[in-house]
């Protein structure tokens, strides 16, 4: 089991920086400061971000803010190998020796100018991996208080079995929403109920703002009806969707909007009737259940 609580809605970092949204060190130390006003408490990183640029701007904000460590909890992960001149990549791959885990996560504390990671991850699977190198490193790391909780980011139930095996796997941030559902489906959220894993949820809001198609319409369109019954938006029902299921799913909202990160904790505080939940799912398979 983690001994890490995380905010029942978590951060997204992935777009603060170069990568999308490029935001200064004040509107960074200040969205880290509405967050945590809102109960977003929990941070979630990965090396890449920003092609290895975000954590350290996220890290020179928070210092800037002067909040206490112990009142936010960072997620980092690490594993994929972007082509970068100052790595001497050439092609994008994936590492899991001892020796570039270690490292990677000393980085990671120094960007962010942190003692410790609450959530380190590997971030997705590689054919390669060893799992009995992973655990060395990753008991290694707990061991000298460099990381306190260990888990996985996109790994099936196989996968994560293999590294189970060998260490304690607390968490694994997977894809789930309403339009992609499939490790609702595939057994992958079984596996995790059934061995204390805590699921962690991106790209929570899927694709019904991002594309227009058959399924997105016909979402759109219940929306529409379910907004007049609970008076909030569809970015809030479909986050209530998640949180509704009995794993516990953990949603990663990568929103900067501050009246949508306002808005987040409403999704904790509805409690969604079933057959409004099922009614997402309907529209979004296209069919009734089985």
């Amino acid at each position: 089991m983690s001994k890490t609580t995380l905010s029942p809605i978590i951060s997204g970092t992935m777009n603060w920086g170069i990568w999308d949204k490029n935001l200064s060190a004040k509107e960074m130390e200040n969205l880290i400061q509405i967050s945590i006003e809102n109960k977003i408490t929990t941070f979630d990183h990965a090396d890449i971000y920003g092609d290895y640029t975000t954590e350290a701007e996220f890290g020179k904000a928070f210092k800037a803010s002067k909040i206490s460590r112990e009142k936010v909890q960072l997620i980092t992960k690490c594993g994929i190998q972007l082509v970068n001149e100052n790595r001497n990549t050439k092609i994008k791959h994936y590492d899991y020796s001892k020796d570039y885990i270690i490292w990677s996560v000393e980085e990671s504390l120094k960007k962010l100018k942190t003692d410790f990671i609450d959530v380190f991850l590997l971030h997705r699977p590689s054919p390669l991996m060893q799992a009995d190198e992973i655990a060395e490193a990753v008991e290694k790391l707990k061991s000298e208080g460099k990381i306190i909780d260990f888990g996985l980011s996109n790994f099936t139930s196989s996968q994560t079995e293999l590294i189970r095996q060998k260490t304690e796997v607390s968490f694994n941030q997977v894809q789930f929403s309403a339009t992609h559902f499939e490790a609702m489906t595939d057994g992958s959220l079984d596996y995790m109920q059934t061995h204390g894993i805590r699921p962690l949820s991106w790209n929570p809001l899927g694709t019904v703002f991002r594309e227009d198609t058959k399924k997105t319409r016909r979402l759109k369109k219940l929306f529409s009806v379910l907004l007049e019954k609970y008076h909030l938006g569809a970015d809030t029902l479909l986050l209530a969707w998640i949180l509704k299921h009995p794993a516990g799913v953990i949603p990663i909202a990568g929103t900067v909007n501050v009246a949508r990160i306002q808005s987040l904790l409403k999704a904790v505080e509805l409690d969604m009737d079933k057959e409004d939940w099922f009614a997402i799912w309907t529209e979004s398979m296209g069919d009734d259940v089985a």
